[in-house]
């Protein structure tokens, strides 16, 4: 449950949630490029003086109208003059809905695969960054609750410290002890409470960093189990790390940019489709409305060989990841390997531990049997005493380190089922 929530509430899962989605915002931009682009144009110029031509229709008409109107004996063609009409169009207007369409261009296809794999590469980038969450949220859990326990046992050396007194105080009022030994068995019972004041600020530490990797306040109360009632949730099979998927996508990304590269060598071949309407003083008419379509032929016979180094560049970055798969994969089988020894090795310690734990709990109380008799040395008992703790707070720090461990196995093997 707890590290769902983690799952929910992390801040850098959250951030990896969003450089997924954006991923997928990515995509479907590319996917766009597939389809028509419209969009509408529209200007309007003002212009006076420039550059103009000249127009002699005065000069070549005039002699024409003047005999025209001697033989018709009437004035009907009047004298016209030559015209200047300058290049720049003044009071002018032309908007358009333009339609472009790519009809040959496979750098669009290569580039929705980029985003397809950098998808890939993103859930995996989030995983890697979960499964190391797990095992973090694991070891805090059962550092927290080895904290606790380790807490309890020393409790529970002060409760033996306060019967130490009390023993102490009878044998005294009965002429069996001395002052000295009540005195020492006090400051034993000091020593306990300051351990215990330590330990409650250990416990205090852990419950601070479990609580930060679930982004949740410090002090909130953690439920506790057993080391031991916590069970596995992984599966048994190993799987392929993350880190290794990673890296495979990058070399797919690579390739594919080596595409893209390529395919600027190809013609690019778009068509395009303007429905619009232009002419003077805002005037709209059937001859104002017009159609203009064609198409666009676009062909790089020379880049300065830029687009053959970036083909170089491409080859050389998945050369890279290629050798970076080859260390990445020894280097995780290495940690398998050690992981699963440092398993081996913890339960053999617990084993060895737990049987030490017994051992010593018996001879504390066959200690203060005999101190109760008189038979033993105060000191002999506080012996006794201090085993019998440090054997409990060894076999708890056992228990511990074997769940950890298994965390470690569990996650250099990808076997938890994220």
């Amino acid at each position: 449950n707890y590290i769902r929530y983690a799952f929910e509430h992390n801040a850098a899962v959250q951030q990896n949630d969003l450089n997924l989605d954006k991923a997928m915002l990515a995509l479907q931009e590319a996917r766009g490029y597939y389809l028509p682009n419209v969009s509408f144009n529209g200007m309007y110029t003002l212009a006076k003086g420039g550059r103009t031509i000249d127009l002699p229709v005065g000069d070549m008409l005039n002699p024409v109208y003047s005999t025209l109107n001697r033989l018709t004996a009437s004035q009907n063609f009047p004298q016209i003059e030559n015209q200047s009409v300058q290049f720049n169009p003044n009071n002018f207007y032309d908007v358009k809905l333009r339609t472009t369409m790519p009809l040959i261009n496979f750098e669009i296809g290569h580039n929705k695969s980029i985003r397809k794999e950098s998808i890939s590469y993103r859930k995996a980038a989030g995983n890697v960054y979960k499964r190391a969450l797990v095992r973090d949220i694991k070891t805090a859990y059962f550092h927290y609750i080895q904290a606790k326990e380790a807490l309890k046992i020393y409790e529970s050396g002060a409760n033996l410290a306060a019967e130490h007194i009390r023993v102490n105080e009878s044998l005294l009022k009965n002429g069996v002890s001395n002052i000295t030994v009540v005195t020492r068995a006090r400051a034993e019972a000091q020593k306990t409470a300051s351990m215990i004041t330590e330990q409650q600020n250990r416990v205090s530490n852990a419950q601070a960093y479990f609580n930060f990797l679930l982004n949740r306040a410090l002090d909130t109360e953690i439920l506790e189990d057993s080391i031991d009632a916590v069970r596995d949730r992984g599966s048994s099979t190993p799987q392929q790390r993350e880190e290794l998927f990673q890296l495979d996508k990058m070399r797919q990304i690579y390739e594919l940019n080596e595409a893209v590269y390529k395919s600027n060598k190809i013609p690019k071949l778009n068509a395009f489709l303007d429905l619009g309407a232009q002419d003077f003083n805002f005037r709209v008419n059937d001859k104002s409305l017009y159609l203009l379509g064609g198409v666009n032929l676009q062909w790089d016979l020379f880049t300065g060989n830029k687009t053959n180094a970036r083909i170089r560049q491409a080859k050389a970055d998945k050369a890279i990841v290629d050798k970076q798969y080859e260390e990445a994969d020894q280097a995780i089988r290495l940690q398998q390997l050690q992981a699963e020894n440092d398993v081996h090795t913890a339960e053999k310690k617990l084993l060895s531990s737990r049987a030490q734990m017994e051992l010593m709990e018996r001879y504390y109380h066959d200690q203060l049997k005999l101190y109760k008799e008189g038979r033993l040395l105060y000191i002999e008992l506080l012996d006794a005493q201090t085993q019998w703790i440090a054997a409990q707070i060894t076999y708890t720090l056992g228990m511990v380190e074997r769940r950890i461990a298994l965390a470690a196995f569990e996650y250099s093997t990808a076997s938890y089922n994220l």
